[in-house]
């Protein structure tokens, strides 16, 4: 019976493929939707673990994570200096890191921090030192410049029509390790330093509130001086300029939630990045059950052109299969026939689908992931396996009913067609 079957796939190889083909892309749109969905959940919510607790001025808690743990650009309101200062001291937190973001050079962003981010955000450098002056810079394990290379810091993105700065020129000291994170583009330099080339006095702070100078402004009015040779300061008194965002690791997970309710009062709000994230996964997930269901609709119309195509083809072959069953074949060999030939051609297809679907989640994800610097982990899971299951018992029933026809039909009917 098998040697019967390859030689009939052999002699209609061209419909075979044909089935194999409609099979295998129509299998690999759901797959593809499937995997990269969730590499893009996994990769964000590990991204998300990086960071605990972030704490920014009163506004969009979701804008807040965007910016502050991916990077995305986009103007904040500043919060009073008072804030990071008021953290620095509590003894809940083990370290308190404010960011200021808005500059970029060859499309990397750059964040303004302070040491004991780059130290703890990926857990050392992978070469270099950490930056210890104003002119001194740590890139994240992405970027594509070397230690010792010059920074000239933009305001902006260039193809915004952005500004460069003249007052300040970054060397690069040391490179972090990869984190799976935006972060890994990042160029990280001290806030000091780009209070100073803000022109973002300590006295200024309070006419700065709402600026977004350091964060994404809109307009490059102040311009101030610094000195990249001037050693860091790092000890927050609570005069220190506006700030955007602040990156907290509580000491206990008891600690986290006790910050978490001070800081969501009056003109701050203090968020879990994985909180947000749940409720961006929710949107995602609607989004999903329609890309699904366009993939479902997709396999329907498949498997109606297969049912036409299979019809046809059986048409096609009656005298094959009437002088079969002159020749003594029982009803039951016929059906056996019919039915292992068609399940081939349609698990096969399945099989190069999920393939297919892989290969497209792959790459998908590699395009992203170079992009915004976030690791994208695509790979099967459990409910997979319950997905190619279906489709196969699916395949079972199609495969049926070619061999029913052929079962039905009896010798004289298909010697005299």
């Amino acid at each position: 019976m098998i040697r019967f079957i390859l030689s009939d796939l052999r002699r209609l190889w061209a419909g075979s493929l044909v089935v194999v083909l409609l099979v295998a892309l129509a299998t690999a749109l759901g797959v593809s939707v499937v995997l990269q969905e969730r590499a893009l959940r996994l990769g964000s919510a590990r991204a998300a673990d990086k960071l605990d607790l972030v704490i920014g001025a009163g506004g969009s808690e979701t804008q807040l994570v965007l910016s502050s743990v991916f990077l995305q650009p986009s103007p904040l309101p500043l919060m009073s200096g008072e804030v990071l200062a008021r953290l620095a001291d509590d003894p809940r937190v083990d370290w308190a890191a404010p960011i200021g973001f808005g500059d970029s050079f060859s499309g990397y962003p750059i964040v303004g921090t302070t040491v004991v981010l780059a130290e703890n955000l990926s857990s050392g450098l992978v070469e270099g030192k950490v930056f210890a002056r104003e002119g001194e810079a740590v890139i994240g394990s992405a970027v594509q410049l070397s230690l010792g290379g010059e920074i000239k810091p933009m305001h902006g993105l260039a193809e915004e029509g952005g500004e460069t700065h003249t007052e300040l020129v970054y060397h690069i000291a040391g490179r972090m390790r990869p984190t799976g994170t935006a972060w890994d583009r990042a160029i990280l330099v001290p806030i000091q330093a780009v209070w100073h080339i803000h022109g973002m006095e300590a006295e200024e702070s309070a006419d700065h509130d709402h600026q977004q100078a350091g964060a994404g402004h809109d307009a490059h009015e102040h311009h101030g001086e610094a000195n990249p040779d001037a050693p860091l300061e790092e000890s927050w008194t609570d005069d220190a300029p506006g700030l955007p965002a602040i990156l907290v690791k509580p000491k206990t997970i008891a600690d986290a939630y006790k910050l978490r309710q001070q800081y969501r009062s009056g003109n701050t709000v203090a968020v879990f990045p994985g909180e947000v994230l749940t409720n961006l996964y929710a949107t995602l997930g609607d989004a999903k059950q329609i890309l699904v269901a366009v993939a479902a609709g997709a396999q329907a119309l498949v498997a109606a052109s297969l049912v036409l195509v299979t019809v046809i083809h059986i048409g096609q072959r009656r005298r094959q299969i009437g002088a079969l069953r002159a020749f003594g074949a029982p009803r039951g060999a016929i059906f056996g026939i019919v039915w292992l030939e068609f399940f081939f051609l349609v698990a096969v297809g399945i099989g190069l689908g999920f393939t297919f679907g892989y290969a497209a989640a792959l790459i998908l994800s590699g395009m992203f992931s170079e992009t915004s610097g976030i690791a994208m982990p695509v790979g099967f899971a459990r409910e997979d396996a319950r997905l190619a299951a279906l489709l196969l018992a699916f395949a079972t029933i199609l495969a049926a009913l070619p061999a029913v026809l052929a079962y039905r039909q009896s010798p004289a009917q298909a010697l005299r067609a």
